[in-house]
Order: structure tokens, then C-alpha cells, then sequence
């Protein structure tokens, strides 16, 4: 068996300095703005999420351009995985509806949905 070795304190004092930079990033980040201007419950379906089911409440870009994220946050809303997974689904089938008939979309975004 070998025998346990004591820490590095500068080696730890690193760790430390990296996860607390990779934190501050994070934060810069649209997800972790959105988690902060809203409230922690699904827009569609009204779920309320904590600390520890917080993975599962995702950001959606109400106008599908994930490079579009004002700093108000009007372009995200927060969704569950299961909801947000259905709008895109609903995206998609309006496309193919749409190719398939040959119409065009009048609009993009159902405010109501």
C-alpha cells in the first residue's frame, strides 16, 4: 500500500484560483444571466426548480439565434428540458408543414404557446 502524501498548499491554492475563474466566467455566460433575471420555473408548463434540479431548466432563444443575448435577457426564456425539447420539435414540423405545402410563414413566434 503506499503510503498517503500531504497536500501541495500551492498546488490547492492553483485548484482553488481556477475553479473561482471558471465561476466568474460562467457567470458571464447568457445561461447563468438568465438564471439570475428569472425566476427558477418553466415558462410553458410552470415547473419550479432548486439547487438540485437546476441542470434541468434550460435557457431557449425565443428567436432560435443562440448569437442573439441582450443583456435584459428579452431574447430567453426558461424552460424545462421536456418543454423546451417540445418547442423545437414544434419549430421543426411547422418547417416541414411548410415546406411540403410550399406556404411561408406569416410568423415565427407564437406568443401564446
Amino acid at each position: 500500500m503506499s503510503k498517503p502524501t500531504t497536500p501541495n498548499p500551492a498546488r490547492l491554492d492553483q485548484i482553488v484560483a481556477a475553479a473561482r475563474q471558471q465561476r466568474d466566467q460562467r457567470e458571464l455566460g447568457y445561461r447563468e444571466r438568465a438564471l439570475k433575471l428569472y425566476p427558477w420555473i418553466c415558462g410553458r408548463c410552470g415547473r419550479s426548480f432548486s439547487g438540485v434540479n437546476l441542470r434541468e431548466l434550460t435557457v431557449h432563444h425565443k428567436d432560435h439565434n443562440h448569437d442573439n443575448n441582450p443583456s435584459d435577457g428579452s431574447n430567453w426564456e426558461l424552460l424545462c428540458l421536456y418543454c423546451h425539447d417540445n418547442e423545437h420539435d414544434r419549430v421543426l414540423e411547422e418547417e416541414t408543414r411548410q415546406r411540403e405545402s410550399g406556404q411561408q410563414a406569416l410568423a415565427t413566434h407564437n406568443p401564446f404557446a
